[in-house]
């Protein structure tokens, strides 16, 4: 019999929870293929089958904790018969999909996929789950002798789910923030013409030669490494009574999943060009999606970025990610009269967050860090030539 364990976790992950089989007892599994899902504070790993065989006995019900390296069920070795095997055809879920249906009681093989190779996304249970409209009722031929009360509009149903271990972990995270650091905010807004400009410029060639979009966010990464360079208390932490320094920029980037906020970290980003920060976060971005960021990618970081002008958002005060010192907040790129050489222009314009711990960094460093990085998005060229 062919054991079936948890993955070796980090020292940072010390158990997760046991959330989905994806195969029950008698199924026949092929190699590598995704058995059970297992989710942790940070992403969901998928646990494959080590080999062909047959999926003989499970040990850990959905929903139990488990720790590292647990024995969770055994396979039968069956490589010889694996092609006179019936497997039933089960549709490919997303992580995310697979925890809804089990919420709605939804059977995912009665649910149509959207997503991409016929994947069955979130949204897509949700709606197979919601119930049909009820058949309209033809209005009676004569008004009623007394008047009857108006039913409200609209639902007025509960319910009550607990929170998965990334959502809880966020919660936290953030409850630690406010308590540990003395947070503060200073705010600048940035003329973002000359960055669209030479984006608009050069994206089409970009994308041919690199086989990946150019955004803003790689002008932003390095924008924040040069300002983070000139005042490196910004890009260092606090420790007991201690403060470490750090001569590298390990960049976390705010992405948004179908589970919650993760954030992903561009490891020595001072050195990474344009090219390599922009393939990097599409990778990240494609794998939160996907719900398959391995751990290793969360772990660490010494300064954050987050973008909710994404979202819309016009303006915000962005929460210190533990146990780094500043996040810098990007917002929506709207066009607002601005003075340019004694008149009055339209330009794209975008306020900007910079939110410190007041412990170890003076209001006069973070305002330079952000006039600063304001100045250089001004004015891209001084990143391509490195002034």
């Amino acid at each position: 019999m062919i054991e079936i364990t948890v993955p070796q976790l980090p020292e940072s992950v010390s158990e997760g929870t046991l959330t989905t089989w994806c195969k029950k007892e008698g199924d026949f599994v092929r190699r590598d293929e995704v058995v059970a899902e297992l989710e942790t504070d940070k992403v969901i790993l998928e646990i494959p089958a080590p080999q062909d065989g047959v999926l003989t006995r499970i040990l850990v019900e959905e929903g139990n904790e488990v720790a590292s390296s647990q024995l969770l069920a055994y396979l039968e070795p069956q490589a010889a018969a694996a092609e006179a095997v019936t497997v039933e055809v089960e549709p490919t879920a997303m992580p995310a999909a697979r925890l809804e249906a089990q919420r709605s009681n939804v059977e995912l093989t009665e649910v149509a996929g959207s997503g991409r190779q016929g994947r069955i996304l979130k949204e897509d249970v949700l709606q197979h789950a919601q119930p049909a409209a009820p058949a309209p009722v033809p209005a009676p031929t004569m008004a009623p002798a007394t008047p009857r009360p108006v039913a409200p509009a609209g639902s007025r149903e509960e319910r009550r789910e607990p929170m998965s271990r990334l959502r809880a972990r966020i919660a936290e995270r953030l409850l630690a923030s406010q308590r540990d650091n003395a947070i503060l905010t200073t705010f600048n807004e940035v003329n973002m013409q000359n960055v669209m400009d030479l984006r608009a410029r050069w994206k089409d060639r970009f994308a041919e030669k690199h086989g990946v979009k150019l955004g803003f966010m790689s002008f932003f990464v390095k924008a924040v490494t040069r300002a983070l360079e000139r005042f490196p208390i910004v890009n260092a932490s606090v420790e007991g009574n201690d403060i470490v320094w750090r001569d590298y920029c390990d960049i976390g980037i705010a992405v948004s999943s179908n589970r919650g906020l993760v954030v992903p970290v561009l490891r020595n980003a001072q050195t990474l060009s344009l090219v390599d920060i922009e393939r990097q976060i599409a990778d990240y971005a494609a794998l939160a999606r996907a719900g398959k960021l391995p751990l290793e990618a969360l772990q660490g970081g010494s300064f954050s970025i987050t973008n909710g002008g994404t979202f819309g958002s016009m303006m915000s005060t962005p929460i210190i990610n533990p146990p780094q010192s500043a996040i810098l907040g990007m917002h929506a790129i709207t066009p607002r009269p601005v003075a340019e050489n004694g008149q009055v222009v339209i330009r794209p314009m975008m306020y900007l967050a910079l939110s410190y711990d007041h412990r170890i960094i003076d209001g006069q460093e973070a305002v330079q860090t952000l006039v600063a990085i304001r100045e250089l998005l001004e004015a891209p060229e001084q990143l391509l030539l490195d002034l």
